[in-house]
């Protein structure tokens, strides 16, 4: 099992040697995410979203030596945004249906890109709000932006969109 993270061009810069070529095995639980990166007090963060759920995920302070262990940060990171948003799964399962994360070039995907600059928004807030990188709780502001209703979802929650997709697997 494969995930694929599409990168943003901001991204895919500082990624190029992480790179795979385009494999059309899709995640059959997952589906695609794309990413995007921010700085919280120069510390590299990638804000992602789920293309069929519309979850956020933050992976705060990656730096390139992270990136031979970005399946492993992926996953357990995930596994706990899903368990602070109250989405009970074993991590053995997210392990499974998560396999290995592959991270490929930006495809362009207006409607992605365009949710993760909205969030970016907020974070821009939260940062003057929180001032520094160590103050920032970012599993709690990622739990806030996956409360939100999304408008690509019916106002539904991402949260429930993901819990829903998780628990057809599960």
């Amino acid at each position: 099992m494969e995930t694929q993270i599409y990168t943003t061009r901001k991204l895919e810069k500082l990624v190029h040697k992480y790179l795979s070529e385009e494999n059309s095995n899709e995640n059959n639980y997952l589906g695609k995410w794309s990413a995007n990166i921010f700085y919280v007090n120069h510390k590299k963060c990638w804000i992602l979203i789920n293309k069929l759920t519309k979850y956020i995920l933050v992976l705060s302070d990656i730096k390139q030596g992270d990136l031979n262990d970005i399946s492993k940060i992926f996953t357990e990171t995930f596994y706990s945004q899903l368990i602070y948003d109250g989405i009970i799964v074993e991590y053995d399962f997210i392990e499974k249906i998560v396999g290995k994360v592959e991270l490929h070039k930006t495809d362009n995907d207006r409607s992605a890109n365009g949710s993760l600059n909205n969030c970016l928004l907020y974070f821009d807030d939260w940062k003057h709000q929180y001032v520094n990188f160590e103050n920032m709780p970012f599993r709690d502001l990622n739990g806030r932006l996956n409360s939100s209703p999304n408008k690509m979802l019916n106002w539904k929650y991402p949260k429930e969109a993901m819990d829903k997709l998780l628990s057809a697997y599960a």
